[in-house]
């Protein structure tokens, strides 16, 4: 990727790149095995799904989404006035398919979800698509690559489904602002139309030529998320043995609550150590952490804080449970 950087014709630079990124879009297609008219491009998968709440869920009826899910599908519920309802997952974090049978505008859920990490079963997915033929579904796999077999398969079958992914996670490109959506020609169509519609040059041309030369290298992208995939596992091994609890997550990171220490707790500490893991101030959530997977150096780290942390707190006897309900996010 570095060479496809430094032998760019940068002359190009002063000329608006691509409006549909077809470089990027064509290499995406054939990587996947579907049409070209298939594939949206955008700036980050959030951009991409942002554009398709805009352009999708127009409906007075409400858009379904679990209770505990990405934090921005509220937001741009919120932001389009579109209206929702988040049905409550089950008490092991689970999406429960019945919940997504009934009248709606719309369905949208991340597979593997966040901050859970849980996967769900493709037959599980094709049941909530199938029982939404008459709206769109589309099914956020932001974490895919560390988990199980991908939606995209279900495409052929269902022109009501929009499968989005991004660059940012398993390809290690979060800066270059990568996403990406594959359905039905009409679907992507119709995402196209919007966009063109306010801001046709939406990514950069440096963004194009490195995305498409990290589709080309399946080599380098296999090896490193196998990489954290196995550093992910250890992770779980070594938390369990810290005293953590968790679902067992197929993405990259972990969404675990300790025995005895509040999470609060822990959160605080490792702070102040510059250790730092995601705190969800809110219900069902605020005794959990969301622990991303990094490199097995920087994992190491966190656990020889944790083991010394927690076994002061532990052989003190003195555990303060009230958790705390402050202005830390």
């Amino acid at each position: 990727m570095g060479n496809a950087l430094a032998e760019m014709d940068v002359s190009l630079l002063r000329k608006y790149p691509d409006p549909g990124a077809s470089a990027l879009a064509g290499a995406l297609a054939e990587r996947y095995n579907v049409g070209e008219n298939q594939v949206f491009v955008g700036v980050g998968s959030d951009d991409v799904i942002a554009m398709s709440f805009l352009t999708f869920f127009n409906s007075k009826k409400p858009v379904l989404f679990p209770d505990v899910t990405y934090s921005f599908y509220p937001v741009w519920a919120g932001l389009f006035g579109i209206p929702y309802e988040t049905p409550a997952l089950d008490e092991d974090f689970s999406i429960k398919t019945g919940d997504y049978k009934k009248e709606n505008g719309g369905v949208i859920f991340p597979n593997p979800n966040a901050p859970t990490g849980l996967y769900m079963p493709l037959d599980q997915v094709e049941e909530i698509i199938g029982a939404n033929r008459d709206v769109v579904v589309i099914v956020d796999e932001a974490y895919i690559d560390f988990a199980g077999p991908s939606a995209m398969e279900l495409i052929k079958d269902y022109d009501n489904l929009l499968v989005v992914q991004t660059f940012s996670k398993s390809r290690s490109m979060a800066g270059l602002r990568i996403g990406f959506a594959v359905g039905n020609p009409a679907l992507i169509k119709a995402l196209n139309d919007v966009k063109y519609s306010y801001n046709s040059y939406t990514m950069n041309l440096p963004s194009i030529v490195m995305g498409v030369e990290a589709v080309k290298d399946e080599a380098y992208f296999r090896g490193t998320t196998e990489k954290i995939v196995a550093t992910r596992e250890r992770a779980k091994t070594r938390l369990r043995e810290l005293g953590f609890h968790f679902p067992d997550s197929m993405a990259n990171f972990i969404f675990a609550s300790h025995r005895t220490v509040p999470a609060w707790e822990i959160f605080q500490a490792l702070k102040k150590e510059q250790i730092y893991v995601r705190y969800f101030n809110a219900p069902r959530l605020d005794n959990s952490l969301r622990i991303s997977i990094g490199t097995d150096e920087e994992m190491d780290v966190l656990f020889g804080f944790l083991e010394g942390f927690l076994r002061g707190k532990i052989t003190t006897g003195f555990v303060n449970r009230e958790m705390r309900t402050g202005d830390e996010q």
